[in-house]
């Protein structure tokens, strides 16, 4: 699949051409990250840090919050690589510093190493200086101790004259079973299709800021289908994974989608159909996912108005339930529920909701504490009963300042992502007289 690449310098996203010199500068990373993030990771390289000249390190760890990212660019230590996995980077990239005493010391999956070559020789210090080693005899080296290669072909970079597609067998097979991403070159969808058959992913830039390739014709391009009419059959979700529907996409509802940032289909009665252009029910997509087969699709989307359903549901199964449906009804009850809402009281009365969240949480702590005394089941109900309450108020509270479910999941998504964990141990003030904390 596509791996779209933001290369940051002076903080302004650019595209060099061999590594040297600008092409085009494409301004604010923000906006192009949002885009791109709707086909998966996004890779983040730091080419101030990669040649020594600085760092844009504030940028990168805004856009390391703003979504998900491979993080690049003058990473030479342990420390550095777990300050930006503790950041939320999805994967660190390192480069001169890939070595396996190092890399023995990071949690395998989340690193990638960054192989740059010309003509097959590896190449270090920004591209400049060469190594005499072979990219093949890298890999092998490394293959052990990391979870994936990004490969780049230095003499095609930035140059949109396609990438060496007959070297990547070769590479493959010495990688170890770690997966590879190729730069250098990657143009066009066919190549896109091709790497991928090869169990590669590609790394696009300049062919994706110059319109040669568009994102829709990128996550195309290895997609099959046995229908007739090559239509792809489409999953339709939202961020927390429940399932609203199934719609159909083809070629140019895709690339609409993507482009616009909206849900879009191919409606086999109507043909290209925009959810929600007359009903008020529109989505936001956020993320458009190709199975294993390369055969069907998943949009992840937020929904807005009654539900995807055209008979007014959240779902096309029914109503859904659970903390995503109170999420919603208690962003419903925000100002405008009955008077007799207890939400809505609990937004206008003050300090209620504050005495509620206090209450809950200490009757809830009582409750753990009487079932580890006696761990009988009306105890362990009792707990159930205490900590749905402490959901409900914390969910209430949380509304009340605008965040929604999905940004607390996030949230947590991200936290499980850090290396180096905090102790955890409590304040003393909440500590019984006497006990260490």
């Amino acid at each position: 699949m596509i791996i779209p690449s933001i290369d940051l310098q002076d903080g302004q996203a650019v595209q060099l051409v061999g590594g040297r010199d600008k092409a085009l500068d494409a301004g604010d990373p923000g906006p192009l990250l949002d885009r791109f993030g709707r086909v998966g990771p996004v890779a983040v390289i730091d080419l101030d840090a990669a040649m020594g000249t600085g760092d844009n390190r504030a940028l990168v760890e805004s856009l390391c919050r703003r979504g998900r990212v491979r993080v690049g660019g003058g990473i030479r230590s342990v420390d550095a690589a777990l300050d930006w996995l503790d950041a939320g980077a999805e994967q660190v990239i390192l480069g001169t510093a890939a070595r396996p005493e190092l890399l023995s010391q990071l949690p395998r999956e989340r690193v990638m190493a960054a192989l740059d070559a010309i003509d097959g020789e590896v190449v270090v210090e920004g591209w400049k200086t060469r190594t005499g080693a072979s990219i093949v005899e890298r890999m092998r080296a490394l293959a052990p101790y990391v979870g994936g290669f990004l490969v780049t072909f230095v003499e095609r970079e930035g140059r949109l004259s396609g990438t060496a597609l007959d070297r990547v067998p070769e590479l493959v097979a010495a990688a170890g079973g770690a997966r590879i991403t190729i730069a250098g070159g990657v143009t066009t969808a066919e190549e896109i299709a091709a790497l991928d058959r090869l169990g590669c992913d590609a790394q696009v830039g300049m062919a994706l800021y110059t319109g040669r390739l568009t994102l829709g014709e990128a996550v195309a391009a290895p997609l099959v289908s046995d229908r007739p009419d090559g239509l792809w059959p489409t999953v339709v979700c939202d961020p927390h994974g429940v399932a609203l529907g199934l719609a159909w996409s083809s070629a140019a509802s895709l690339a609409q989608a993507l482009e616009s940032g909206r849900g879009v289909y191919h409606s086999r009665k109507r043909g290209l159909w925009e959810k929600g252009g007359t009903s008020g029910a529109w989505q936001q997509l956020l993320g458009v996912a190709v199975d294993c087969d390369r055969d069907a699709l998943r949009f992840t989307v937020r929904q807005h108005g009654p539900g995807f359903c055209h008979e007014g549901c959240w779902t096309c199964f029914g109503e859904d339930g659970g903390l995503p449906r109170l999420a919603r009804v208690l962003a419903a009850r925000l100002g405008e529920g009955p008077p007799t809402s207890y939400s809505r009281r609990l937004y206008e009365e003050p300090g209620l909701l504050a005495a509620k969240l206090r209450e809950e949480a200490d009757e809830l702590a009582e409750a753990l504490e009487g079932w580890r005394g006696a761990p009988t089941e009306a105890a362990r109900a009792e707990v159930a009963h205490e900590a749905a309450d402490v959901f409900f108020f914390a969910l209430t509270a949380a509304t009340a300042a605008g965040i929604d479910l999905a940004e607390l999941t996030a949230l947590h998504d991200a936290r499980a992502r850090r290396v180096r964990r905090r102790p955890g141990d409590a304040k003393a003030r909440y500590l019984p007289s006497g006990e260490p904390s």
